[in-house]
This record gives structure tokens, C-alpha cells and sequence, in this order.
């Protein structure tokens, strides 16, 4: 498989009032092309900070990033599409003119296209009949996948989603994240989810990479090959469990090696 995103001895720091503070130690490690990789670590320990380096919006203190080949920086945007903790849904916009929204403010040349795309995209995936309806009209998970959708409709080389299913109940999570998985990989898109629900990361991920505490390095990479075509049947493997046990205790057993 071929590597998309290489991510090399970064290191990050940022200034307080009183002193200069590492959040990342030389974090390294890749994704593939069309892999889901998750990535999971204590609290604070800088897993949002990882996304807003590879998406060009923070500067790497030093180290590198590559993306296709090229070198993250402040052009990186058109090839990220990113999902928040919210969905971050216009109220007062149709479901349409939600998802449209990048082909208005980027104007591409291919608008036309895009607008087909988009079109498509909610062809394919339940959403045409609401089109124009208002996005409060529309139940959590509903929400979710338009706001996954407006992520891809711009084509993006590389998906970040930044813990998308924290702010849902748990039934509706667990359908969310089968719905999310689906598109993801019907649309073959390689992706990173950051996420604090170990079962979450497990049951959606091809590869799960753990981080130790601030500052952040890499403390495992896992390689994930659960049976089940969904996250809901991935977290049905008798493997699921002990999986479940590694991670956990990778996570709070500090002193422990990389």
C-alpha cells in the first residue's frame, strides 16, 4: 500500500506567559493510502494539536510532514477535509446549501461537477429528500453524515476527524459510526480519527496509534485485523476484548517503554 502522510521526529512547542512548553517529542509515524488509522492517548496529551499540524493550520516547531508527497504548509487546506467535535451545521441554511457551502466560498472551476457530486453524494447516501429542509429538522446521526458529506464533496486527499460522535448518545454513536465507517470507505478516502473511546478507534481503524502523555510521542502502533465488514461486527470479535485490555493498559502504565 502506498504511504499518503508521513509524519517524521515532529516536535511542538508553544510559548506561555512563563515558560516555553513541549507538547509533541518526536512523534513519528504514516498512514497509507485508503487506511483508517485512529489515534488515542491520555487527556491533554496533544491528539487535536496533531490534526491542526497535519491541516497546515500549526506550524511544526521541527520535523516533518508530508502529504502526497508534498510538504504540509498554509496551501495544505484543499487537501484536508476536516470534521469537528460539532458538526458546525448553518441553522438558518438548507441541508443543500449546507453541504454546498466550500464549492461557494472556493468557487473551483469544476464548480458544476462538484454541484453534480454533491447531488450524488446524497443520492447515494439518503439525504436527497432532505435537501431542503433545515438542518434542526434532522435527528443527531442525520447531521452527522451532511456533515461528513460537505467535508467530501470537495474531493479532499485526506479526511481528519476530530472526536465527530462526542456530543451523541451512545445507541446513536455506535449507528453514527457505522454510518461514518461506510462512507468513508465506500468513498475511498483515507482517514484519522482522534477519539478518547478505545472501543470507538478499535472498531473503526485499520491502525491505531497510541501516544504517551505530554509530551507526546508515539508509545504503539497496532495493526488492526478484526473480523466484521462494520464497527458494530468488528467489536463482536472474541479478539475485541483483549484487544480492549492492551490498549488500556498501554495508556495508563506511564513508566512502561515504547
Amino acid at each position: 500500500m502506498k504511504k499518503l502522510l508521513d509524519i517524521d521526529k515532529v516536535n511542538f512547542f508553544y510559548q506561555t506567559k512563563n515558560e516555553e512548553i513541549c507538547a509533541l517529542h518526536d512523534l513519528t509515524f504514516s498512514v497509507d493510502e485508503l487506511e483508517f488509522a485512529s489515534i488515542v492517548g491520555p487527556s491533554g496529551c496533544g491528539k487535536t494539536t496533531i490534526l491542526s499540524l497535519i491541516a497546515g493550520l500549526l506550524p511544526v516547531s521541527s520535523g516533518s510532514i508530508v502529504l502526497g508527497g508534498e510538504k504540509v504548509g498554509k496551501n495544505n487546506h484543499e487537501k484536508i477535509g476536516y470534521m469537528f467535535q460539532r458538526d458546525h451545521l448553518f441553522e438558518w441554511r438548507t441541508i443543500w446549501k449546507n453541504i454546498t457551502l466550500g464549492i461557494e466560498l472556493q468557487k473551483p472551476a469544476d464548480k458544476e461537477e462538484k454541484f453534480e457530486f454533491a447531488r450524488q453524494l446524497l443520492k447515494k447516501y439518503d439525504l436527497y429528500e432532505f435537501q431542503n429542509r433545515k438542518p434542526r429538522e434532522l435527528s443527531g446521526g442525520m447531521r452527522q453524515r451532511v456533515a461528513l458529506i460537505r467535508t467530501l464533496v470537495l474531493q479532499p486527499m485526506l479526511l481528519l476527524l476530530d472526536e465527530p460522535f462526542s456530543a451523541l448518545d451512545f445507541q446513536t454513536r455506535v449507528a453514527v459510526c457505522d454510518d461514518v465507517h461506510h462512507i468513508i470507505k465506500s468513498e475511498k478516502k483515507t482517514a484519522i480519527l482522534v477519539t478518547h473511546d478505545i472501543s470507538e478507534a478499535l472498531s473503526m481503524s485499520d491502525k491505531l496509534v497510541i501516544l504517551s502523555s505530554r509530551p507526546a510521542t508515539v508509545k504503539h502502533i497496532e495493526i488492526l485485523k478484526l473480523n466484521g465488514e462494520t464497527p458494530l461486527l468488528r467489536r463482536e470479535d472474541p479478539r475485541f476484548g483483549a484487544l480492549f485490555d492492551f490498549v488500556w493498559k498501554k495508556l495508563t502504565n506511564e513508566n512502561e517503554k515504547n
